[in-house]
């Protein structure tokens, strides 16, 4: 089975999260991605998580079904390597993702000298080019000083990664967008963004930078409440939490209707002289109204709850830890038809997710596991690059580049 993008060569030098992402989603739509790295191994080929062995989980989660290639890039032999691989002819290839520091041989001048119409798309931290994660970008732009319990002062840095997450999804964009128009005109392009840039585009299209300059208002802590609407976590009978949503209309009167609350969420109406069908007064009463449910939900235990919100189709989730959430959801097994169990080496039998989006006109490509570092440099270099095995053998023995090397593990 071939994925929407066979045929396309994409060529990655990457760290962290966001390029590592996109080319991993460009690998599971079926596009040849080939990354580079040094033979001992980059920055992710340790990364946590890892198993007991040392193996990085990380790398077998970001590398899925993309090629490996170990070369020595401080070596000249190296550096024309990577660039004879990056600038290979052919209307489907000359693709290049990276958030390295793309100096010298490795800007998009010097690459470009060599194909007229090379596709490159670099990630930076900030637009000037300064370095930033998304541990850095998240709490520079305010998000930690809103987030967690009402009426604190402790920023909360929250685990997940959500700029690099977005960004990785920019990048792809960015490639099949330059792609496209190459296509169209015949020319390449240079298609440059930043983790900021796209952390500062969402605050804005949030409606957080409206919210500061409009009203003069910097949004203040508000525990688990969504903003805006209603939404609040509940202690259920069994010491479950569950989190309840009355985002839209249909939402809150499914909710109201299931909790048997219509005639006092209508007594409370009167008394504060709100009509709470407007998702705004909901979030200016929602202490009212979470004082009105908390009750409810402290009576009952989960197999009550849990029957009651499915049958009236409520928006609803049970708090679960990760070992929880991977022990009993069946959207994280292979009940779901996105996620398949496979042999990742080093590490042994997981289920690992595929690519979320199916097309209807092919069917769904089945996860492949992440390679061993250097896995596929002899075939890339002979397949790919034309040399011989004697020229292969004289690399591999001055070190220039390594087959299938495991990096060594690093002590705790």
């Amino acid at each position: 089975m071939a994925g929407v993008l066979a045929g396309m060569r994409v060529v990655e030098g990457s760290a962290f999260v966001a390029v590592p992402l996109a080319g991993m989603t460009l690998a599971q739509m079926g596009a040849d991605v080939i990354r580079f790295d040094r033979p001992q191994g980059g920055l992710d080929a340790r990364r946590w998580p890892v198993t007991k062995d040392g193996v990085s989980l990380f790398w077998a989660g970001m590398n899925k079904g993309k090629r490996s290639l170990a070369v020595d890039m401080a070596r000249p032999e190296g550096q024309e390597i990577v660039t004879a691989l990056i600038c290979a002819p052919g209307p489907e290839a000359g693709m290049f993702l990276t958030n390295l520091r793309a100096r010298g041989w490795m800007d998009y001048p010097a690459l470009k000298a060599r194909r007229e119409d090379l596709i490159m798309v670099s990630l930076t931290g900030t637009r000037r080019g300064e370095p930033a994660v998304d541990y850095t970008v998240n709490p520079s732009l305010g998000f930690p000083m809103a987030t967690g319990a009402e009426g604190s002062a402790e920023p909360v840095a929250h685990v997940l990664p959500a700029w690099d997450c977005i960004a990785g999804g920019m990048v792809v964009n960015a490639l099949l967008a330059a792609e496209r128009h190459r296509l169209r005109t015949g020319r390449g392009q240079l298609a440059e963004l930043s983790l900021k840039d796209v952390a500062a585009a969402m605050l804005g299209h949030l409606g957080i930078v409206g919210e500061v300059l409009a009203n003069g208002v910097d949004r203040a802590k508000a525990g688990n409440a969504l903003y805006g609407a209603y939404g609040q976590d509940f202690l259920l009978a069994c010491g479950t939490r569950v989190m309840v949503v009355g985002l839209t209309d249909r939402q809150w009167r499914g909710l109201v209707q299931v909790l048997e609350a219509k005639e006092a969420v209508a007594a409370l109406e009167r008394r504060l002289g709100l009509d709470l069908r407007a998702e705004g007064n909901r979030w200016a009463a929602r202490k009212e109204i979470t004082g009105l449910f908390a009750p409810w939900f402290a009576t009952r235990p989960l197999a009550e709850v849990a029957p009651l919100f499915d049958a009236a189709g409520l928006t609803w989730s049970v708090f679960r830890s990760f070992g929880e959430a991977v022990r009993t959801d069946p959207d994280l097994s292979p009940d779901n038809p996105m996620i398949a169990a496979i042999h990742q080496p080093g590490v042994g039998v997981l289920p690992v997710p595929g690519l979320p989006i199916g097309f209807s006109d092919l069917e769904r490509v089945a996860p492949a596991p992440a390679p061993v570092l250097g896995q596929h440099t002899e075939e890339i270099l002979a397949d790919l690059l034309g040399l011989g095995s004697g020229q292969i053998g004289r690399l591999m023995d001055a070190g220039v580049v390594a087959q299938g090397i495991r990096p060594a593990v690093r002590a705790a």
